[in-house]
């Protein structure tokens, strides 16, 4: 009856941080679904934190972000996951890869469906590196942290060769007033839902991945590694999850546009050569042209376990 179990190794909301050792020990050798964690080393980000903060006070720059939640926090919480995944057998996703260093730990060898250990890229890993921060600012601050070009150009390696095998978004809709604030009380994430899917195809515009590897990696590979039940694939018997694209109609992100309750995206003023014309869910035409129809809501997702 459920998707799996999200554990927040680093970055968490509230209360939920579970980077006690025992207890991930006791999760990974005893859950029987699926475990997918968001990895970062809380004690290193902790320390740079606090090393950034007397050096600066409050007002970090926003260009210390990938310091502060660096590469080495997030390769450090990640192979010690991987590693107690092996250790155990158990199904393991690791969530958001974002450093060069991480793909290291992915294998491409065998079929999604026989992955024990798999990993997804967001959107914004792709799109944007470290030399966006003078420009965009915290609306482009996220956990784990935008990092370099180099660290940007191997997620995108990994994800074309299979190695990563989800392409996610980790949407979190803060407002602009949340996000317009001083380095440490900036929220972390973003609206990139409706933007996901043209920003992927701005990649195949540029001749850097094909339609069908967008389609794997975005609606394939989610239902099979989360066991999905009649979604993700134009099948008989299969839920209409469909959505249709006007490969050359060319359109520029603005407000008037967004649909997002928050009412703003990192990608506004850029345009984008594809655009959606239509999105059917269950077999409902929730979206056509701009106008949402939201009669009918979405279901609740069922899994078919072996």
């Amino acid at each position: 009856n459920v998707c799996g179990l999200k554990i927040f190794m680093g970055s968490s909301t509230g209360n939920l941080l579970v980077d006690d050792p025992k207890t991930l020990e006791g999760f990974f050798s005893r859950f029987p679904s699926l475990i997918a964690s968001h990895c970062e080393d809380e004690p290193t980000i902790r320390k740079n934190s606090a090393d950034f903060k007397q050096r600066y006070g409050e007002d970090v720059p926003i260009e210390c972000h990938p310091q502060i939640r660096s590469a080495e926090a997030c390769f450090k919480s990640s192979s010690f996951a991987v590693g107690l995944a092996k250790k155990h057998g158990t199904r393991f996703h690791v969530l958001h890869i974002s450093t060069a260093k991480e793909t290291s730990l992915f294998d491409n060898s065998i079929p999604l469906s026989k992955k024990k250990i798999t990993a997804e890229a967001c959107i914004h890993h792709m799109w944007f590196n470290d030399t966006d921060y003078k420009r965009l600012g915290t609306l482009i601050k996220w956990n784990p942290a935008i990092k370099t070009a180099s660290d940007q150009s191997e997620v995108f390696k990994a994800m074309l060769d299979d190695r990563i095998d989800v392409i996610a978004t980790d949407h979190a809709p803060h407002t602009l007033d949340e996000k317009r604030n001083t380095y440490f009380k900036a929220p972390s994430g973003g609206p990139l839902i409706q933007h996901s899917l043209v920003a992927m195809l701005e990649f195949y515009h540029q001749g850097k991945i094909s339609l069908e590897k967008i389609v794997q990696k975005m609606s394939h590979n989610p239902s099979i590694l989360f066991q999905i039940s009649k979604r993700g694939f134009i099948r008989e018997g299969h839920f209409a999850d469909l959505v249709l694209v006007d490969l050359n109609r060319s359109w520029t992100i603005n407000k008037e546009n967004i649909l997002t309750s928050c009412g703003w995206s990192p990608f506004e003023g850029v345009t984008m050569k594809s655009q959606v014309s239509h999105t059917f869910v269950s077999g409902h035409l929730a979206y056509a042209e701009g106008k949402l129809d939201e009669r009918k809501m979405g279901e609740r997702l069922l899994f078919v376990r072996n």
